[in-house]
């Protein structure tokens, strides 16, 4: 991208912002959203008001989140925010963009929670990030009461305002998997998007702005998973459930860990893409 436009007498109109967006190479909806996103208004407004002319200091700030998008940054880091099961997150490069395939996950623990033994179920989400899947199940299942752990401490600050903000009680602790709660602790539902991409696979440069930690566990991608099967049982009620996130070649091979692990009743969901996305199992009652 070459930079802010020229100076020009008049102020740059809606239409020409976008226009020149366009011309520097970056996707017209990205362009929308991020102008949008400046004006508070939505992409039907700017498309109504296309002669609108903008205020210095925003056509500036759009320039700016060009600049940022054009380089490869996400867009969700531009913003600030990002959309996930109907809520609105704060992100920051601290934590992963929220995906829309994790709501695959959100969607089989809303399912499990009404079946679980218990009109008040413990839930812990390992390696929260921004807090996506503890909030969307605090928020749609509010009898639940909700742990989120992460190892990075960035991570849990964006994750604790998001809460503050949202007005959900989830309680948060700092520690690599297990290691963050007590050694006694008891769930019924564990979930987690752990890192799971393989330390040499070839989409990582693709994603350089997002945290290294958050993607990888190095080696063949399955170590964070193998550390939390391992590690479920002891944190698990009898009847509890282990849902894990995983690569779409991943499934057979978390499946494996599970049953090893002693789970049964294991299965896979599918993601938007109908690519395997979700595996989990339920604790063996006694």
């Amino acid at each position: 991208m070459t930079g802010a436009p020229a100076p020009r007498a008049e102020p740059l109109t809606v239409a020409q912002a976008l226009a020149w967006a366009q011309a520097q190479g970056l996707d017209r909806l990205d362009a929308q959203l991020l102008l949008g996103h400046g004006l508070q208004q939505g992409r039907g407004w700017l498309i109504a008001h296309d002669d609108h002319p903008l205020p210095a200091a925003k056509a500036q700030a759009f320039t700016e989140g060009c600049r940022r998008r054009a380089a490869g940054e996400p867009l969700a880091y531009v913003l600030g925010e990002r959309e996930f099961h109907g809520l609105t997150l704060q992100v920051s490069p601290a934590v992963l963009v929220p995906r829309p395939d994790t709501e695959t996950l959100v969607d089989w623990a809303l399912e499990l929670l009404p079946t679980l033994e218990t009109a008040q179920p413990r839930v812990i989400d390992l390696g929260t990030g921004s807090g996506a899947i503890a909030l969307a199940v605090a928020y749609r299942h509010p009898a639940a009461a909700v742990v989120a752990t992460d190892l990075s401490r960035e991570a849990l600050a964006v994750a604790r305002a998001n809460a503050q903000r949202l007005g959900l009680p989830v309680a948060f602790a700092e520690g690599a998997w297990w290691a963050a709660v007590p050694a006694d602790a008891r769930y019924d539902l564990v979930l987690s998007n752990p890192p799971y991409i393989a330390g040499d696979d070839a989409h990582l440069p693709a994603l350089r702005h997002e945290p290294l930690l958050a993607l990888t566990p190095g080696g063949d991608g399955l170590g964070a998973l193998r550390e939390i099967v391992a590690g479920a049982p002891a944190h698990l009620r009898p009847g509890g459930w282990l849902l894990l996130e995983h690569g779409w070649d991943q499934a057979d091979a978390v499946a494996a860990l599970l049953r090893d692990a002693g789970f049964a009743q294991i299965s896979t969901r599918r993601d938007i893409a109908q690519r395997p996305r979700c595996t989990g199992g339920c604790r063996r009652q006694p």
